[in-house]
């Protein structure tokens, strides 16, 4: 597990902010904002909440593919730290004509060209991601991740919910769980869907939300448990498992009623509100430990 780039003040006043999708990019920019930090925030295009511009010193649109405009801007407001937050939605990079809609440039050229025009290299989620982070490195910019200002969002061990898992169900997810983890070391997806030790449903570059619905297609009978856990080799500053009040409403209209996620490892967004829907629609929420996982397995 990668070591957190712990920032105080002392040495970056300066937060840059590359914001994608969904709520957490927002919570990260309040909590920057709270803590003191002046904050620059670039919002991915058709991704990012326009209520950040509110929310940050100064914000400005950026497309997918413009890593020179980011890096750019980066500098010209001095950020020599810069973390992530939110979601990419991945599968647009297959849509047909995506690099004349999202035309690179230069420096997105040289950088992706080994993976998109070579194909000397693979296009896995860690991949592409280090190779923006290792870009970036070059002009002295590190990435940190955003559970350092937040750590409190990264769900601690436990029930969260008044119902527990079943003796049937705890055999689903310590089932799913392994299977989880090995789907995260091949850098595939993060989770996995299980009913009665079969596997429903696996995540890859649709998403979790996606995943949940296709597994509710296949098993109109519901009960099924969703396992969400970090991958073995998890890179803390991007790609961390991320479950919010949608999460839940994706599982209840699925026909979803577990869902077991990694203590520690996975971040938890109005975790009040959150518990307060679970309980309210009968579903179960634990927050479990790899290692107590692995033990379980093997005993």
């Amino acid at each position: 597990m990668n070591r957190p780039h712990q920032l105080s003040l002392k040495d970056a006043h300066h937060i840059g902010l590359l914001a994608g999708w969904g709520r957490y990019p927002v919570v990260v920019a309040r909590a920057l904002r709270e803590q003191g930090y002046r904050t620059y925030c670039l919002g991915l295009k058709d991704h990012a909440d326009p209520r950040l511009a509110d929310m940050c010193d100064d914000f400005a649109w950026v497309g997918m593919a413009k890593m020179g405009r980011a890096l750019r801007y980066f500098r010209r407001h001095g950020c020599r730290h810069v973390t992530m937050a939110g979601k990419l939605h991945k599968a647009r990079l297959f849509q047909p004509w995506v690099w004349l809609k999202h035309l690179p440039d230069l420096r997105a050229i040289c950088c992706f060209y080994p993976h998109f025009v070579l194909t000397r290299k693979d296009r896995r989620d860690d991949t592409l991601l280090l190779a923006i982070v290792h870009e970036f490195s070059k002009e002295g910019i590190v990435f940190a991740p955003a559970t350092d200002f937040v750590p409190e969002l990264l769900v601690k061990y436990g029930q969260k919910t008044r119902r527990a898992p079943s003796a049937a169900q705890q055999k689903d997810i310590q089932f799913g769980w392994r299977l989880a983890k090995e789907i995260g070391r091949l850098d595939i997806g993060q989770s996995v869907i299980v009913k009665s030790r079969a596997v429903l449903a696996v995540e890859a570059i649709e998403g979790t939300d996606e995943c949940i619905r296709r597994a509710g297609q296949l098993c109109p009978a519901g009960g099924f448990t969703v396992v969400k856990v970090a991958k073995p080799q998890q890179d803390m500053r991007f790609d961390v498992p991320t479950i919010g009040v949608r999460t839940l409403e994706t599982m209840l209209d699925a026909g979803a009623a577990v869902l077991a996620i990694e203590a520690g490892r996975t971040i938890i967004l109005d975790e009040p509100q959150l518990i307060e829907f679970a309980d309210r629609n009968k579903l179960v929420i634990a927050a479990l430990d790899e290692h107590a996982e692995m033990l379980r397995m093997t005993a």
